[in-house]
């Protein structure tokens, strides 16, 4: 019986220690015995490019290409490692695949995707993706020094942080309407995401949506499909 884990928004980053060995152990302990890991999104917590950030992040690299020598592992961008490419794949063995992603197990159909798409009442939010999903533009910040690549980051950041500050709970939440609209393009799918943190399971009209929430130093959730459909909650 084929075996796969989902996770999401581990934010990792090369100076917290703790959290990188808590998801070290996490693959040694769990990932490993799966047949495929999927990670949909915000593996790290900021990703300057594959030229900078595959040396700075050494650690975490060795840990994808010791698991991928078991385990298939397929990585989804998120809104915070967009700028992932083809040299991240070549020094872990992970797949980088894109969403939508359909993914048939067993017998069961699921649709995998971040999440941030589906935050449409996010109205700058999406207007600032555009803008940073554009080749152009990420052409010409893949071109710039580091030290500027980093202060450029920093400063989107920040600006994210104190805006967040003033949007609500439910603009920074899915939007029911295009989660649904999506959802009609994919029957007899059932919908599993992140990006928003909030994890939990909902029963809507036509489909399951599961929300994977995002990991702590000591704690984290996972997907298991198997036989069934199962959290698992790691610490």
């Amino acid at each position: 019986m084929l075996t796969s884990l989902i996770i999401a928004d581990l934010h990792l980053t090369n100076v917290e220690s703790d959290k990188v060995n808590f998801f070290n152990t996490f693959c040694e302990t769990h990932a490993s015995k799966a047949d495929q890991l999927f990670i949909l999104g915000d593996l790290f917590n900021t990703w300057l490019g594959d030229d900078v950030s595959v040396a700075s992040h050494k650690a975490i690299i060795s840990t994808l290409k010791k698991l991928t020598q078991q385990t298939k592992v397929f990585v989804m961008v998120g809104n915070r490692d967009f700028l992932l490419s083809h040299n991240f794949e070549a020094a872990t063995g992970c797949k980088l695949i894109n969403e939508p992603y359909e993914l048939e197990h067993n017998t069961k159909k699921f649709l995998l995707i971040h999440g941030d798409s589906l935050c449409t009442d996010d109205i700058n939010y999406q207007k600032l993706k555009k803008v940073l999903r554009n080749p152009l533009i990420q052409y010409i910040f893949l071109h710039l020094p580091k030290n500027i690549r980093l202060k450029l980051t920093g400063q989107l950041r920040k600006k994210s942080v104190e805006a967040q500050s003033y949007k609500s709970s439910k603009i920074m939440d899915v939007n029911q309407q295009a989660t649904d609209l999506l959802m009609s393009e994919y029957p007899d799918h059932d919908l599993i995401h992140g990006h928003t943190h909030r994890q939990n399971t909902h029963t809507m009209k036509n489909y399951m949506r599961y929300v994977l929430g995002d990991w702590s130093q000591n704690k984290g959730n996972a997907i298991k499909l198997s036989e069934s459909l199962e959290w698992l909650e790691i610490n």
